[in-house]
């Protein structure tokens, strides 16, 4: 059970050290596509909010 253990740590710190992490001008471009994209869909989903919401006023 301790020997199944200790490999089991020893298999994560291997792995651990195959880990690439991303440049800093990669994680900032990423950021701000994502802020870019979240406004956009927030911005269309107002328009079909507001779109809907005088539809259903011209009904009720």
């Amino acid at each position: 059970m301790l020997k199944t253990f200790i490999n089991y740590i020893k298999n994560v710190r291997l792995e651990w050290f195959k880990i690439t992490w991303p440049t800093r001008d990669a994680v900032v471009r990423a950021t701000i596509m994502i802020f870019v994209f979240g406004g956009l869909i927030a911005l269309f989903l107002f328009f079909i909010d507001s779109i809907l919401n005088k539809l259903v006023g011209y009904i009720f």
